[in-house]
């Protein structure tokens, strides 16, 4: 059950680097700005359900392969599942209704949805530096 955790961690790591590294660029690069930010916004729930499926996938391995015993890898596993839950239904309707009052030419809006994208962008760095430590950890 550990190859298969290990597997959807991998899985895990690199959806979430293709997605800001090559999804992202190319949406950006190959539409309108109006229309490359529909298209994210459309893209960006699907995302995090990819990353909190496969994450809480590999938590229930992790913790199945241990017994009893608490896993550190499945708790690890939980938190990327329940952190990335918390911006997919918290912080991305915020940011989006900040960047629609933005685009409405609202200036402190503007500021909120900085605020907002930052957080979500950091949560993202952490949880990938913890998932790819995990890789390491139990290579």
């Amino acid at each position: 059950m550990v190859d298969i955790a290990q597997a959807l961690v991998l899985l895990l790591v690199g959806g979430m680097l293709f997605f800001p590294s090559v999804v992202a660029p190319v949406v950006f690069a190959s539409l309108p700005e109006a229309q490359a930010g529909a298209f994210l916004r459309a893209m960006f729930p699907r995302y995090y359900v990819f990353m909190i499926i496969l994450s809480l996938a590999a938590a229930v391995m992790f913790q199945l392969s241990q017994g009893a015993v608490v896993s550190v890898e499945a708790v690890l596993c939980l938190s990327v599942s329940v952190s990335t839950f918390w911006v997919r239904q918290r912080l991305l309707p915020r940011i989006n209704t900040a960047r629609d009052a933005q685009l409405a030419g609202d200036v402190k809006a503007s500021e909120a949805f900085d605020r907002g994208h930052k957080l979500s962008v950091v949560i993202n760095i952490v949880q990938l530096v913890l998932l790819v430590a995990l890789i390491i950890a139990t290579s």
